[in-house]
């Protein structure tokens, strides 16, 4: 009964870290903030979280790469050709982002712009995030007649241009980048899918 209790703990703070992070950034989120937004006793952050911030915002990103993995994979019904699934990826994107009022941003980019070059643990987690992002889109692509090396290339491209369209709809308040991104991966993908396959 106590295991429950305490992953359950171990799972608001994560995500009130997450969600923070998103709003705020790494280094705005405060551990006091994180403890108050779950609702968690004071004490229970540093057992769960021995290493305090820096392991919370590791497991922050975690939760994140799986999240959009989830995505992902729930975009990718068969017989969908890999512009369909990047576009309803990028739509969905879109969606949250308009309905957040375009306070939400990608926490694995806020955390390696922020962190990146001045804590190796949270940069692994976030090049680590980025790649189980990257290696499905990847298969994806080989599925649908890629070289295995074209589809490694596009497939970072990929997750590279939708990142990108994140924070320009985040800076003009609109999911105009997101849907434009959505139109030309789209058509990239599915052309030069079927001029190779």
């Amino acid at each position: 009964m106590s295991e429950t209790k305490g992953a359950r703990t171990s799972a608001r703070l994560a995500e009130s870290m997450l969600e923070l992070i998103q709003r705020n950034g790494y280094s705005g989120t405060g551990l006091n903030t994180v403890v108050e937004h779950a609702g968690a006793p004071k004490g229970s952050l540093y057992f769960h979280f021995p290493r305090g911030k820096e392991e919370l915002g590791e497991k922050a990103v975690e939760l994140a790469a799986e999240r959009f993995g989830a995505l992902l994979a729930d975009s990718a019904p068969e017989p969908a050709t890999p512009g369909e699934v990047v576009r309803r990826v990028i739509e969905t994107l879109a969606g949250m982002l308009d309905d957040a009022d375009f306070q939400l941003g990608c926490p694995v980019s806020v955390v390696t712009l922020e962190m990146g070059a001045i804590n190796e643990r949270l940069r692994e987690a976030c090049a680590n995030a980025f790649e189980s992002w990257i290696a499905p889109v990847a298969e994806l692509l080989v599925a649908h007649g890629r070289p295995r090396a074209d589809a490694r290339a596009l497939a970072t491209a990929v997750v590279g241009m939708v990142e990108g369209a994140v924070i320009m709809s985040r800076a003009r308040r609109s999911t105009e980048p997101l849907h434009h991104a959505a139109r030309a991966l789209s058509v990239l993908l599915d052309r030069d899918g079927e001029a190779t396959a």
